[in-house]
């Protein structure tokens, strides 16, 4: 069997983008059983409600909805249980310190196979106030309006 290449991404999470400010990124790896590893690989996967907490210096993924896989037996993995996050123990000590300031808090926003292997993109997050929010929506309709016209000019340069 020829081992994988590159990323091939399986679930993200677009409404942390939209409700938080990402501050920092971190690419973790995931411990995993067997029968995770083999619903991940049909595609299935749910970042959703999904949160990173530090406890006894230890990186802990909640609330990821992975599916049970279809042909498993009694050895069968939790919906939704929580997953041990591999980090080094400086992003750990990090992450710790900048999560428990006021109104930061650390989000899953993708998870995808890189080589193979289940990883997971993880941030340091704070959180947007209403406002913010739609100042962000505002922006992206503005930028979308701005490459509309760009090219409608560049189609009407060519004719």
């Amino acid at each position: 069997m020829a081992k994988e290449k590159g990323r091939k991404l399986i679930a993200q999470n677009k409404k942390a983008r939209h409700d938080y400010h990402i501050l920092d990124t971190y690419e973790c790896g995931l411990v995993l059983m067997g029968t995770e590893v083999k619903s991940l690989r049909q595609g299935r996967a749910s970042l959703a409600d999904g949160f990173v907490d530090i406890h006894d210096h230890e990186a802990w993924l909640h609330n990821v909805h992975v599916p049970e896989y279809s042909q498993g037996t009694w050895t069968n993995h939790s919906a939704r249980r929580k997953r041990k996050l591999l980090l080094h123990r400086e992003e750990i000590d990090k992450l710790e310190s900048k999560s428990q300031e006021t109104g930061h808090t650390i989000v899953p926003l993708a998870l995808y196979f890189k080589d193979g292997r289940a990883k997971v993109e993880i941030a340091l997050a704070k959180g947007k106030k209403e406002y913010d929010k739609r100042q962000t929506l505002r922006e992206k309709q503005d930028r979308r309006e701005a490459d509309r016209a760009m090219s409608a000019v560049r189609r009407r340069q060519r004719a």
